[in-house]
């Protein structure tokens, strides 16, 4: 498991794993209307899959470097809304949630938007003058 350390030798240390980092920026991203999911991403490996826990980081991939951390988010937006707008929205979003939360220099915030939700049609209920007409 990657964690972020930070160092502060008059106390101690604080390790922060990856999975905390994306665990905030995946509720981050949800706060925002018009997100409506994040995806699966072609990181998540085949153990994953099939794990039997609930899997927060689902959509969300971080990878932290020397001088600070790029987040990628795989999302699903509502049909209807402006994707750029929306997308620019989560990445300030994020960006201050993680900083704030972990400390940590956020150096991007790359969104991916995966797909698109309809919204959703009423059933057409079958009555008895449908069902005589056929």
């Amino acid at each position: 498991m990657d964690e972020n350390v930070i160092n502060n030798s008059e106390i101690g240390i604080v390790k922060i794993s990856d999975d905390v980092v994306s665990v905030i920026a995946r509720i981050a991203a949800d706060e925002i209307n018009g997100v409506v999911g994040m995806s699966s991403n072609a990181v998540v490996g085949f153990g994953q899959m099939f794990s039997s826990k609930k899997n927060l980081s689902k959509g969300v991939k971080v990878n932290v470097k020397d001088d600070g951390a790029e987040i990628d988010l795989y999302v699903v937006v509502q049909y209807g809304i402006k994707i750029h707008e929306i997308c620019a929205k989560v990445q300030s979003n994020v960006k201050k949630a993680v900083e704030t939360m972990t400390g940590l220099n956020v150096l991007a915030v790359n969104v991916y938007v995966q797909n698109v939700e309809l919204p959703k049609q009423p059933k057409q209920e079958v009555t008895e003058e449908t069902e005589q007409e056929s």
